[in-house]
């Protein structure tokens, strides 16, 4: 039976999440900036849609994005030297969320509700949420976001309006997660777009066992709101 949290009970061990649907851990609580941290610490995420309950998630496997193993093909290069895109990091976080929160292809609604959308803007002014955004001709393209804990970032969602818009806030994120020394993004779930970028899947004991040393590393020095370009 699947537990349901009070607004001050703690969440149970992430090794007690269901296997179908795979990684279904417990509801209720809230998305106070300190629980969704207290989450993230533990490997767990929020992912619900609306009308539902606050859903809490920490699936096995986890897919995971090794800095060091990231892919950038020799199409998504090309574009980056001669789209004349330009990469920055938090010039646009509430823009960013929304746009996330727009239905995919062939879908209707969003799991990005207005809630989850302010939870993560009160994170972002915390300095714990940060955006990397795709700009070309003074327009927003595309780009991320996600949460930075310690030495570990977890992204949350991508969104893109034009052909690998996305695929370059992402490399734009490592080239700056690599400065920072951090090594690791937690990715959640497998899609095709990740896997050819060079994400895998982890066995969730080993996610939980890096993301506990990660975590407790200081938390890098530099400024997340600069401007970033990235290099093909």
């Amino acid at each position: 039976m699947l537990k349901l949290l009070g607004r001050d009970d703690p969440f149970p061990a992430p090794e007690s999440a269901l296997k179908e649907p795979n990684g279904l851990l417990c509801a209720g609580a809230d998305l106070s900036a300190g629980r969704l941290l207290d989450a993230y610490r533990r490997g767990i995420f929020p992912w619900y849609s609306g009308g539902e309950p606050i859903l809490w998630w920490s699936p096995d496997p986890r897919m995971v994005l090794f800095c060091d193993e990231l892919k950038v093909s020799r199409s998504l290069a090309k574009n980056m030297r001669n789209k004349g895109f330009d990469v920055r990091i938090d010039f646009a976080f509430a823009r960013v969320t929304k746009a996330c929160a727009g239905p995919r292809k062939g879908e209707t609604g969003t799991w990005l509700s207005r809630d989850m959308q302010a939870a993560y803007l009160a994170l972002h002014r915390a300095g714990h949420a940060h955006s990397v955004e795709t700009w070309r001709d003074g327009r927003l393209v595309g780009g991320l976001y996600g949460v930075s804990i310690g030495r570990m970032f977890y992204g949350e969602s991508m969104f893109s309006t034009e052909t690998d818009a996305s695929k370059v806030a992402l490399v734009g994120l490592v080239e700056d997660l690599r400065r920072r020394d951090m090594p690791l993004i937690d990715c959640q779930q497998r899609t095709p777009l990740l896997a050819s970028l060079g994400a895998r899947e982890i066995p969730r004991r080993e996610f939980l066992r890096r993301v506990a040393a990660l975590v407790n590393y200081p938390v890098p020095s530099g400024n997340w709101t600069i401007s970033a370009h990235v290099s093909a």
